[in-house]
C-alpha cells in the first residue's frame, strides 16, 4: 500500500473509535444510569488517550511528510489537509492533560446536573474551575504564543476568530437591541393553552422529524434534559424533551435538532469515516439546524400545515386560526433560557456566554464572580433579573463539558442561515406552497445538494460562498428578522 492508502486506514480506525466516544456521551447523557458517573468518567479517560495516542502517531507525520499532494484529486487534498490540521493540534497537547480533560469534564457534566437541577451554583463552581484550569492549559498549548480564545474557538469554527465575530457581533448587536425594543412595546400575541399531553407530543415530533427528512432507520429520537444530535453516517441520534404546558418546546427543539442530523445523514458516503464525512464547522451545522427550525419550521406556511396537526393531536388548544398560531409560535417575550428563545432576542443570549467566557479564559473573571457577572449583564440586557441559577448561569450544559469557543458559533450559524434562506428562496420560487402543504423536500434538497453533502470538503466560509453566491454576511438576517417581525407586530 502507498502512503496515502495506509493513512486513510489509519484514521478510518480512529474515527471510528472517535465515533464510539461520542455513543458514551450519548449514553451519559440518555440513559447512563445516575450511579456510573465516576466510571463513566473513568471510560471516557481512558478512550481519549487512545483516541490522543492514534492522533498524535509519529506514523501520521510520516505518513503526511510521504505523500505528494499533487498527486491527489480535491477530495484526497481535502482528506490531507484535515488530518494534517488535527495531527498539528493534537500534537500541541500532553497526552495526560488530554485524559485529564476528559475525565474531568464528564465527572462535572454529572455535577453541573446536579447543582441545575438544585439551584446550587456554589456546588458546581469547583468543578467547573477545575474544568476551566485544564482548558486554560490546553489553550496555551494550541495557541503556542497566539491568542488562547482564538486557538479555542478553531476547534469549532477553523479561519475564524475572536476579531471577526466582534466585527459581526457588534453589527448584530444594536440592531437586534432595537428591534427587541419596539417589539416589547406592543401587545403580546396570545399563547397555546394546556396542558398537551407528552405521548401525543412525542409522537408528532416523530411525523416533524419525518417531514424534514430525518432517516429513523439510521437513527433514533430519545428524551434529554438538554436536546442535542449525536453521531455521523449511518448512526445519527437525536434527542428533544417535552414541556406540559409549551408543546413547541417539544416540536422545535426537535426540528432543531433534525437539521443537525440531516446534516450528518446527507453528506457523501464516500466520506464515511474519514475527516470529511462530518460537519465541517459548528458554525455550518448551527446554519442547518436554524435553518430547518426558523426560516422553515417557523414561517407562516409551514406554521398554516402545523396549525392542523396540532388540531388534529390536541383539539382546541386556545388558538382560533392560522394566524393566530403563527404569531404564538413567532411570540417575542420575555424568558431566561436561551434555547427557547425567540429570533430576534436568541443571539443577545449566545453574545452574553461570548463576552463572559473569553474573561474566564483571559482571567479578567474569576470563576467565583462567574454568577454575578451573568446576573449583571443579563439584567443589562434584558432589563430584569435572573430569578434562580437555573434559569441563569446554570441552564447551559457546555461549560462544564469544557466547550470553551462554542457558543459564538450559535449566532454565527445563524447568520449563515440568513445567507442559505435567501438564495434558497431565490432557487425554489415556490417554496412557501410546498410548505403550506407540509413538504419541505425542495428545501432541505436544495441544502443537499449545495451544503450538506459536502461535509468536510470545503472551509467553513468556502461552503457558505459556495451556496449563497456571496461570501457570508449578517445583512440578510437582519432583513429577514425586520420584515417578519415588523408583519407580526404591526411596526
Amino acid at each position: 500500500m502507498n502512503a496515502y492508502a495506509d493513512l486513510m486506514a489509519f484514521e478510518h480506525d480512529t474515527q471510528a473509535l472517535g465515533q464510539i466516544a461520542g455513543r458514551l456521551g450519548w449514553d451519559q447523557e440518555t440513559m447512563m444510569p445516575h450511579g456510573a458517573r465516576d466510571q463513566r468518567g473513568e471510560e471516557m479517560a481512558a478512550i481519549e488517550k487512545v483516541l490522543h495516542a492514534r492522533r498524535t502517531d509519529p506514523r501520521v507525520g510520516d505518513w503526511l511528510a510521504g505523500i505528494d499532494a499533487a498527486s491527489l484529486d480535491a477530495v484526497g487534498q481535502a482528506q490531507l489537509r484535515e488530518i494534517r490540521r488535527n495531527f498539528e493540534r493534537a500534537s500541541k497537547v500532553p497526552a495526560d492533560l488530554a485524559a485529564a480533560l476528559a475525565r474531568q469534564t464528564s465527572l462535572a457534566h454529572g455535577v453541573w446536573a446536579e447543582a441545575r437541577a438544585n439551584d446550587d451554583v456554589a456546588a458546581f463552581l469547583p468543578a467547573l474551575s477545575e474544568v476551566i484550569d485544564l482548558k486554560r492549559e490546553e489553550g496555551v498549548a494550541l495557541a503556542a504564543g497566539g491568542d488562547v480564545y482564538d486557538a479555542m474557538l478553531a476547534d469549532y469554527e477553523p479561519g475564524t476568530t475572536a476579531a471577526d465575530l466582534d466585527a459581526m457581533f457588534g453589527a448584530l448587536r444594536p440592531e437586534l437591541a432595537d428591534l427587541r425594543a419596539a417589539i416589547l412595546e406592543r401587545d403580546e400575541p396570545a399563547g397555546v393553552r394546556g396542558p398537551f399531553d407528552e405521548a401525543a407530543q412525542l409522537r408528532l415530533s416523530e411525523t416533524l422529524a419525518g417531514a424534514f427528512g430525518y432517516d429513523v432507520k439510521n437513527g433514533r429520537i430519545d428524551k434529554a434534559v438538554h436536546p442535542f444530535s449525536s453521531g455521523s453516517g449511518l448512526d445519527v441520534r437525536i434527542t428533544t424533551r417535552t414541556n406540559a404546558n409549551d408543546p413547541f418546546n417539544c416540536f422545535y427543539s426537535t426540528i432543531h435538532e433534525v437539521g443537525h442530523a440531516c446534516y450528518e445523514q446527507n453528506i457523501d458516503r464516500d466520506y464515511l469515516l474519514t475527516p470529511l464525512g462530518q460537519g465541517v464547522s459548528m458554525g455550518v451545522h448551527e446554519s442547518q439546524s436554524r435553518i430547518y427550525e426558523n426560516q422553515l419550521g417557523r414561517s407562516r406556511t409551514f406554521t398554516g400545515w402545523l396549525f392542523g396537526q396540532m388540531r388534529d393531536a390536541f383539539g382546541d388548544f386556545g388558538i382560533a386560526d392560522e394566524n393566530g398560531f403563527y404569531a404564538a409560535v413567532n411570540r417575542v417575550s420575555n424568558g431566561y433560557i436561551r434555547t427557547e428563545a425567540d429570533e430576534v432576542q436568541y443571539n443577545l443570549h449566545v453574545l452574553l456566554r461570548f463576552d463572559l467566557e473569553r474573561a474566564l479564559m483571559s482571567g479578567d473573571l474569576l470563576v467565583g464572580d462567574l454568577e454575578a457577572a451573568w446576573n449583571d449583564r443579563f439584567a443589562a440586557d434584558f432589563g430584569y433579573q435572573v430569578d434562580k441559577p437555573s434559569n441563569g448561569v446554570l441552564q447551559d450544559v457546555h461549560w462544564s463539558e469544557g466547550l470553551f469557543g462554542y457558543f459564538p458559533t450559535y449566532s454565527l450559524g445563524n447568520v449563515y442561515a440568513g445567507c442559505l434562506n435567501e438564495a434558497l428562496r431565490v432557487a425554489v420560487p415556490d417554496l412557501d406552497a410546498q410548505l403550506a402543504r407540509g413538504d419541505t423536500s425542495a428545501a432541505t434538497g436544495w441544502l443537499k445538494q449545495n451544503l450538506q453533502r459536502h461535509g468536510g470538503l470545503y472551509q467553513p466560509r468556502d461552503v457558505i460562498t459556495r451556496a449563497c453566491g456571496q461570501a457570508p454576511d449578517p445583512a440578510p438576517l437582519l432583513t429577514y428578522l425586520k420584515d417578519k417581525f415588523s408583519g407580526i407586530y404591526a411596526l
